[in-house]
């Protein structure tokens, strides 16, 4: 990362260099201090029927959003990742792409908690189809 990037744009970089974000064919569509939207393409490598994802691409979708989300309020030379999660499937994800829109609920000095909501879009509609609660660790890579 160049050290004159924003830290929403730090966060950007190191979730598409990601080798999963890229499989998912995520590309971020808003970030901001505290809050992300993500879209990602409907793949049926991803689903279990026709049409339909299956809720690990829904998770992935969130758990990016959600800790991405929670990256753009870090301290320079903090990095973060997922300790926890929960996931609440409340619609069948069917249509082009989901959009999932990650936010910050609490963030403090070695935890965040994030969240997130998942939308399928079919047709230009949103469907909410899921529901993410997380807690990301901030870990200071200056330590040892």
């Amino acid at each position: 990362m160049k050290p004159t990037d924003t830290m929403p744009e730090q966060v950007r970089r190191a979730v598409l260099a990601m080798p999963m974000a890229q499989t998912l064919k995520l590309v971020f569509r808003r970030i901001d201090a505290g809050c992300v939207e993500l879209e990602m393409p409907l793949q049926e490598a991803w689903c279990f029927r026709p049409g339909q994802l299956q809720a690990t691409a829904i998770f992935a979708a969130a758990d990016f959003a959600a800790v991405a989300a929670a990256g753009t309020l870090l301290r320079p030379g903090f990095i973060n990742a997922t300790v926890d999660a929960s996931l609440k499937i409340v619609a069948p994800a069917r249509g082009s792409h989901l959009v999932a829109r990650g936010r910050v609920v609490k963030a403090s000095h070695w935890l965040t908690v994030c969240a997130s909501d998942v939308f399928a879009v079919c047709n230009g509609t949103e469907t909410l189809c899921a529901t993410l609660l997380g807690t990301a660790r901030n870990i200071d890579t200056a330590a040892p």
